[in-house]
């Protein structure tokens, strides 16, 4: 007697698990340009390093005899990997059995999943295509009965948020749960035209009167753009070079600091910062090439760059160290704060505050935009909340103030009740106003008065203009220092070797905001 009998069932189920939903399903998920779970586990992580858990669940067809027949796996497939060498937990969803819906050990496995990211400290990938465990109207008439929903994924979802990296990719029609589960990330990325993400699907929302196709209704051309998720690219093999490089820049957990980046880095040309800042206040010029060059050559990974523009933040190397950075965008709204650029820089102090990471914040800030639409956009509670995530931060600052400093919005370029690495270029300039709106309100008097109110106006500019300068604040502290920008690098340099023994693992007081 032996085991042969067990271990050929045991290889039996295992290809009912490899067969997905079967070969029409599976050549129906090609039709639609999407590979299957098990191709995107495969193209994600490193070769070979896959090891599946709970392969074996799902629904088992038996004959009168008690003789298996056949079994529809779970869909939804999840391991343990190594993405670049680092061990990873993977959960991805089968659109090729049920459409991603709720079916066999779904929920089980989806919490087993976040759990075992959240006792074994390890970053989470989600690769979502369904709704992700919520279930369809379908269920009701097989279980008999209908489900309160309660969320049970969710408490694992945001305790995760809390402890370990986790990124999601969209990868398909994403609904429901799904689609919370994609949001609920600190990195998330949708592929352009192949996936949507939507509270309910065109069905459901054409009973509202909304004749729509799924790009129209949650496409990646809103989300990417509204803030939902972060970032669309342009295929699935671009969206996992994304999640890699994202977590290329992170610890495994709270518990951990990331390390330097081997090799020395290059460093671009800096002498041409010296006129990167137009002499004409009025004008603009592009932040990126600044960024570009201040920051370790080729290391510079932006996130969220079609929403919340008037700042680019994302992720960089200092000589080799990563941060975390926001640099205002002149290019947008004059770089002045909407809600969206508020909720945008939120976002990236938690990152920093979470993983450990110093933050490098590169000031051009005319204040919070102004005006009807502003006010009705509720700018100025979203503004609060950056300038208390500024509040809470306890990771190593630094502020560099380009051009533009003014107004309450500008108050939050550092927390003022504790050290923070602060320069200036010799073109920045700051107030509680800028002098251009400010003169009509604190001279409104003297100039409607004067013979010539215009030849009023502008001798009071220039009498109080010639009070701003950079160097009159250096005389009395206001700024700490001015240096060359072509220096800057120097700086940064410092800041990086200065900040990373300060960095202390362990969990944050206030959690992650999703």
């Amino acid at each position: 007697m032996n085991w042969s009998g067990e271990l050929a069932e045991l290889d039996r189920r295992r290809q009912f698990a490899q067969a997905m939903g079967g070969p029409e399903k599976v050549e129906r998920q090609h039709r639609n340009g999407k590979l299957t779970v098990r191709e995107r586990v495969e193209q994600l992580v490193d070769t070979g390093s896959f090891t599946e858990v709970g392969g074996l669940a799902g629904t088992g067809q038996y004959d009168d005899n008690g003789v298996l027949q056949h079994v529809s796996p779970s869909n939804v497939v999840l391991g343990r990997a190594q993405m670049d060498k680092r061990p990873v937990v993977v959960i991805g969803d089968d659109f090729t059995v049920r459409g991603g819906a709720n079916d066999g050990a779904v929920g089980d496995k989806m919490a087993f999943a976040e759990q075992m990211a959240y006792d074994l400290r390890l970053p989470m990938v989600r690769l979502v295509d369904g709704t992700g465990g919520g279930g369809s109207v379908k269920n009701i008439e097989k279980m008999g009965h209908a489900l309160l929903p309660k969320m049970k994924i969710w408490p694992y979802v945001a305790r995760n948020l809390s402890r370990v990296p986790v990124v999601s990719l969209a990868l398909g029609s994403v609904a429901g749960q799904g689609a919370a589960r994609v949001a609920g990330s600190h990195y998330s990325v949708m592929v352009k035209d192949t996936s949507q993400l939507f509270i309910a699907g065109p069905p459901v929302v054409a009973k509202i009167g909304q004749d729509l196709s799924k790009n129209e209704l949650g496409g990646s051309q809103i989300h990417a753009r509204n803030g939902v998720v972060d970032d669309e690219v342009a295929s699935e093999a671009e969206a996992f070079a994304a999640a890699r490089r994202f977590l290329s820049y992170l610890p495994s957990s709270v518990y951990e600091v990331a390390g330097r980046c081997d090799g020395t880095a290059e460093v671009a040309d800096q002498a041409w910062l010296r006129d990167a800042i137009p002499k004409d206040p009025r004008k603009v010029y592009k932040i990126k090439p600044i960024v570009e060059t201040l920051f370790d050559q080729g290391s510079v990974f932006e996130i969220g760059r079609h929403w919340g523009k008037a700042i680019i933040g994302g992720l960089a190397r200092v000589d080799g160290w990563p941060v975390v950075f926001a640099a205002s965008n002149p290019y947008f709204y004059g770089g002045g704060w909407g809600r969206q650029t508020a909720e945008k820089f939120v976002r990236l102090v938690d990152l920093a505050e979470h993983f450990h990471l110093p933050v490098v914040n590169m000031v051009d800030i005319a204040g919070f935009q102004i005006g009807l639409e502003a006010e009705k956009d509720g700018v100025m509670r979203a503004g609060v909340r950056a300038l208390t995530a500024v509040a809470q931060a306890t990771v190593p600052w630094f502020s560099l103030i380009m051009r533009r400093a003014f107004g309450v919005a500008a108050g939050g370029h550092q927390n003022s009740s504790r050290f923070n690495f602060r320069y200036a270029w010799p073109s920045a300039q700051w107030g509680s106003l800028p002098i251009e709106g400010g003169l009509e309100v604190a001279y409104r008097a003297e100039i409607e008065a004067a013979p010539d109110p215009q030849a009023k106006r502008a001798e009071i500019e220039a009498r109080v203009r010639s009070l701003t300068s950079p160097f009159r604040s250096a005389e009395a502290f206001v700024i700490e220092d001015i240096i060359d920008p072509a220096q800057t690098r120097q700086r940064l340099e410092e800041f990086a070797r200065l900040s990373a023994p300060l960095r202390t693992p362990g969990e944050t007081r206030v959690g992650y905001r999703p």
